[in-house]
């Protein structure tokens, strides 16, 4: 990788390529500058006509930092059913990057070359047909990728640098960048595609496997706990604009991290309160988040359901469970980890959690995907142990998680980045939305209410769906 840090775009990528001539094969060349403000969410947008099918969007729950990609110059993906996809994953992103050429003049957070994308929940599970356009690892780096970071913005352009035809690729490049900036806050149409039928899977059939995990959880003196998920499939009149429902989950969700993935005629997108992992050099930061209750109507009852759930047992249980594990791999990685002594509450539109956040201090030059293979899935969504809850899922589940509760999110060629845990999420799908919530059964849960809760953590999506979200 080399680093050019004071010439505009036509004489670094003319230097670029000169530089490497004597290389036949393609390398990559990554610019960024700085530029005038720009709304994250119409930089989306603008990019429909000429990228559809190739968008990202990002942003952190703290409102921070958020990124937009458009176009996929570069694909990195795994079909491995095993751990090896994290390191195949990394070892093809370290060989595009180590023959770089990288104008970055900015010692910013989310720029210059990142990768966006994330992994499935259990690559072991067998593939759904809506799944298909995603991989057990998929990642893509985008042709231009806007960065608002601490309030400024910064537009990266990536290409792969060609052998000939250089002007033409130039023009071509600032031809398309000057159009997407020119298309930001263009109005767009506000016709709303409706929804027409809700298919919810077998309920009874869940409380059936709810009950199951329980009598397994009952005798198996290792098995603490079991996540099982379910699905429901909305369908619409027409095809479903997936710049609508992102656009309304930033509305309605802003205290949640927003993402958005596209893969051709496929976009997977939510709302999730969970941070997996996030590291910048040497500082981790990760979160505990199991245990959860719903939202009072008025500020009395709220406060009141809040304090029943740092009181409660079987939360405080299911939540300790996910503390430990994510110290004990945390401690793996890190030479120091601190943790709070007791959870907190996060409070969310229409959910509580019990929180607890974790940080970790390890070596700058150690990449994300490493605590990402550690952490996923932690007991929030797999269960404890893992080797055990996993095989119990896949048995009494019957259906595939795809993305659905999986790390999702970017890294930089620095090694750095940030992945959240996909829940209160959906793959929408032509005219069709597949939407995904899931519990933690432990061996004093109830089916019933388990089922209740399932139907509270459906609301974000269906809402921004434009379904009957608090019916």
């Amino acid at each position: 990788m080399s680093t050019v840090k004071s010439q505009p775009i036509k004489k670094a990528l003319i230097h670029s390529i000169q530089e490497k001539q004597n290389n036949k094969q393609p390398a990559l060349f990554s610019y960024v500058e700085k530029v005038d403000w720009i709304d994250s969410l119409q930089f989306y947008k603008s990019g429909q006509a000429l990228y559809a099918g190739e968008r990202f969007f990002w942003k952190d729950r703290d409102e921070e930092v958020a990124i937009v990609g458009l176009g996929n110059i570069y694909t990195v993906c795994s079909e491995k059913t095993d751990q090896s996809r994290y390191g195949e994953a990394e070892e093809k992103w370290n060989d595009m990057i180590k023959c770089a050429s990288i104008h970055n003049p900015f010692d910013i957070y989310g720029v210059g070359p990142v990768l966006f994308g994330g992994f499935s929940f259990d690559p072991k599970q067998n593939q759904e047909e809506e799944w298909t356009k995603f991989s057990s690892a998929f990642f893509y780096l985008p042709e231009y990728m806007l960065t608002t970071y601490e309030g400024d913005c910064y537009l990266t352009t990536n290409v792969i640098c060609p052998s000939d035809e250089l002007d033409e690729l130039i023009d071509k490049l600032v031809s398309k960048r000057n159009w997407l900036l020119a298309q930001v806050g263009l109005d767009q149409p506000d016709e709303y595609a409706q929804l027409v039928n809700i298919e919810e899977k077998d309920a009874e059939q869940w409380k059936k496997a709810v009950n199951a995990a329980v009598d397994q959880i009952r005798s198996d003196d290792e098995l603490k706990k079991v996540v099982l998920a379910r699905k429901i499939v909305a369908d619409f009149n027409k095809d479903i604009d997936q710049d609508q429902v992102l656009e309304r989950l930033m509305e309605q969700q802003p205290e949640s991290f927003i993402f958005s993935l596209e893969a051709m005629k496929c976009c997977f997108l939510g709302a999730s309160p969970e941070r997996l992992v996030r590291k910048r050099d040497e500082v981790i930061l990760s979160t505990c988040l199991a245990g959860s209750i719903k939202r009072g109507q008025t500020d009395e009852e709220d406060q009141a359901l809040g304090n029943q759930l740092l009181n409660d047992e079987k939360n405080r249980i299911e939540h300790d469970y996910v503390v430990q594990m994510i110290k004990k791999e945390m401690e793996h990685l890190c030479h120091t980890v601190d943790i709070p002594c007791a959870p907190e509450l996060m409070k969310i539109r229409d959910i509580q959690h019990l929180y607890t956040p974790v940080t970790g201090f390890t070596e700058e030059d150690r990449s994300i995907l490493q605590f990402v293979e550690k952490l996923h899935p932690t007991p929030a969504l797999g269960g404890l142990p893992n080797d055990k809850a996993l095989p119990v899922i896949r048995q009494l589940e019957k259906m595939d998680r795809g993305f659905y509760a999986a790390p999702i999110g970017w890294m930089d060629y620095r090694k750095n980045g940030e992945f959240a845990v996909a829940i209160r999420s959906g793959l929408l799908r032509k005219q069709q939305a597949f939407l995904y919530a899931g519990c933690g059964i432990v061996e004093n849960s109830e089916a019933e209410s388990e089922l209740a809760e399932t139907y509270i953590k459906f609301r974000p999506m269906l809402r921004a769906l434009g379904g009957a979200a608090d019916e």
